[in-house]
């Protein structure tokens, strides 16, 4: 029962990252052509746009960070798993979840520190109505979802590891008994 709870939680996790970075992609790419059309064609612009648009790329590329690694898709460095037999290639890849993880989480504190002492220190210039410590509250967002991430890549791969699928025996080429 916990296991289907989990599962369908993280499946509502993977739509909503899904969805926020499908609308502030839409919104970078609308507003972007919005303000470069009144630019060209009425030699104006929208006053916030650009500040703006600058925060729309720092969630987009924060969120995308968030959805490489749900994916397996981040950046890496590959230079023993080629080396190293198959079952220890495995808790290699457990170790490097759990060390990744715990960077995520001094990240996620750094960044909490940050946002605090943004909103407690920082500019009281407004764009939308927003604060600029509203603005970069993505930092400690993404980093906790990437930690979170890692944490349910390191169980899973720690499953795998103590319970390994054997191979399927080679079947018989056709036309052989």
């Amino acid at each position: 029962m916990n296991s289907q709870l989990l599962k369908k939680a993280l499946s509502f996790l993977n739509q909503l990252e899904d969805i926020g970075l499908s609308f502030l992609l839409l919104t970078l790419i609308l507003l972007a052509c919005l303000q470069i059309m009144l630019r060209i064609f009425f030699s104006t612009g929208i006053a916030w746009a650009d500040p703006f648009l600058r925060y729309l790329v720092l969630w987009s590329g924060m969120l995308g960070a968030v959805k490489a690694t749900r994916l397996g898709k981040h950046v890496s460095i590959d230079l023993v798993s080629h080396f190293i037999p198959q079952g220890l290639t495995r808790w290699l890849m457990v170790v490097g979840h759990i060390f990744s993880m715990i960077v995520c989480i001094v990240l996620t504190i750094a960044a909490t520190r940050f946002i605090m002492d943004e909103a407690t220190y920082g500019s009281n210039r407004l764009i939308l109505g927003l604060r600029s410590w509203q603005l970069n509250s993505i930092f400690p967002v993404a980093f906790a979802l990437m930690g979170l991430r890692y944490l349910t890549s390191a169980l899973t791969g720690f499953w795998q590891a103590i319970h390994p699928i054997p191979p399927e025996p080679a079947s018989a080429p056709e036309g052989t008994l």
